[in-house]
């Protein structure tokens, strides 16, 4: 096996734990115009050539956009979970589903992989190479 191909086998599980790092950016986002928001309806906004701006409507439909793709993006969320966690519970080994769950679904370290499965980093490695020699995409 390649290590193109394996490559390609990786990007697909990262998919998940990228959509969990662009949810918490938007919902950070939605944090930072809710706050700039409040700055602006309490007269702490910042004085322009036009005076305070008192006009709440340009953060309303920023908070309101940031607020669809948020909901668009728990969608994909789930849907990308789903289908990658189908796939790795297509391996028979359940050791090697375990590995690719921690490292792809909850983010994990091969050292902290080892830790909960009672067994040395290396160990986990070795563990995920094999998971990945099964995968099917």
């Amino acid at each position: 096996m390649g290590k193109t191909e394996n490559e390609e086998k990786k990007k697909f599980l990262w998919r998940y734990r990228d959509s969990v790092r662009r949810l918490e950016r938007i919902s950070a986002e939605i944090e930072e115009i809710r706050a700039m928001q409040m700055g602006v309806s309490a007269g702490t906004g910042r004085v322009g050539r036009k005076g305070w701006k008192n006009d709440l409507s340009e953060y309303a439909s920023k908070l309101d956009s940031l607020k669809r793709e948020l909901n668009d993006e728990w969608k994909a969320r789930i849907n990308t979970y789903k289908e990658i966690r189908n796939i790795i519970g297509s391996i028979e080994d359940e050791r090697e589903q375990d590995v690719l769950f921690y490292k792809y679904i909850k983010g994990l370290s091969f050292w902290k992989i080892g830790e909960k499965m009672e067994c040395s980093e290396t160990w986990a490695r070795v563990i995920h190479g094999r998971a990945l020699e099964n995968l099917k995409i």
